[in-house]
């Protein structure tokens, strides 16, 4: 697949932080598409089926937690990695994350490097 064709999800409250990213993705000719809570990342990962999620953790109503794993236990996005791009750095929120079904684990504020190393292993 091409990265004219992939499309990342970011899900993420924070305007700043999901707008940096976009345009990390964008200038390396990535499509996004954006959410702005777990609620709406459920939704849109399952209209649109993009090729990768990138989920923020705090968040209004769904954290990114809970939205990670209703995505991934979900017949219809279980095929969707998930990437949790969080300012939580603990080991122990790293290890839950991993548990909800999120393939990796960033945290904030993210290099580009790391970011766009980190796509490239989901997105070929």
């Amino acid at each position: 697949m091409s990265r004219d064709m992939a499309n990342i999800l970011i899900v993420d409250d924070s305007k700043t932080d999901a707008f940096r990213v976009k345009n990390m993705l964008e200038e390396q000719g990535y499509q996004t598409s954006q959410a702005e809570n777990g609620e709406e990342g459920i939704q849109k990962a399952e209209e649109i089926r993009p090729n990768l999620i990138l989920m923020d953790v705090v968040m209004p109503g769904l954290n990114g937690f809970q939205a990670t794993r209703k995505i991934t236990k979900s017949k219809k996005t279980n095929s969707i990695p998930v990437v949790i791009i969080s300012s939580k750095n603990m080991e122990s929120d790293k290890a839950w994350g991993l548990m909800q079904g999120a393939k990796d684990f960033l945290v904030k504020p993210i290099a580009k490097e790391k970011l766009l190393e980190t796509v490239k292993k989901f997105i070929n």
